[in-house]
């Protein structure tokens, strides 16, 4: 007599059931894919979040401001308004004012002789604009930003720069007291 050897037990397919290797491997993978196509996209939803809010906590701040900012302006406004300000400035602060008929960006900062010189020249004028003991940036711009120049004992000058619109317009106030210091002082408007 033979005995035949017994058939291993099939399912519902007509496969053999899967061993434990192979059925922990499969949810394995399972479990990959699914990190992969949830969790990497939720991932980044939360990165991206995260950063949306801190720029619009940056901007809401920046809106909020009254008066001027500790703060370098950046290379967008200072290319819309024509504002070049020098790389090596220091103590660069500015603020920025629009409604529906003008802006205007209000920029002061300290350099030296010839950052003076490079700066007036980058905007289109020169040192030789500059009219000894003339204010160019007027009243309502002053209470704007709580700049003072009835300061007794400073030396000051003043050019305005006239371009066509929309073009901005630049008012400067250069502090001299310091010759090889100055502060500069800038007013720029434009008309949209």
């Amino acid at each position: 007599m033979t005995l035949s050897r017994p058939l291993p037990a099939t399912d519902e397919t007509g496969r053999p059931p899967e061993d434990r290797r192979h059925r922990n491997r499969r949810r394995w993978l399972t479990a990959v894919v699914i990190v992969l196509l949830i969790g990497v996209p939720a991932g980044y939803l939360v990165i991206s979040a995260g950063q949306s809010r801190e720029s619009g906590r940056d901007k809401e701040a920046e809106s909020s401001a009254t008066g001027l900012q500790h703060l370098r302006p950046s290379k967008m406004k200072r290319r819309i308004f024509e504002v070049p300000i020098p790389t090596r400035a220091t103590r660069v602060r500015y603020f920025e004012t629009s409604n529906w008929k003008t802006s205007r960006l209000y920029v002061q900062f300290d350099v030296d002789s010839t950052q003076l010189d490079t700066f007036l020249t980058d905007m289109g004028t020169s040192r030789s604009a500059l009219t000894d003991g003339h204010i160019t940036i007027g009243p309502r711009d002053l209470r704007t930003v709580g700049w003072n120049f009835d300061l007794p004992g400073h030396d000051w000058a003043g050019t305005s720069h006239r371009q066509k619109a929309p073009r901005p317009s630049q008012d400067v106030v250069v502090d001299l007291t310091e010759p090889g210091f100055p502060r500069v002082f800038v007013v720029s408007t434009t008309t949209p």
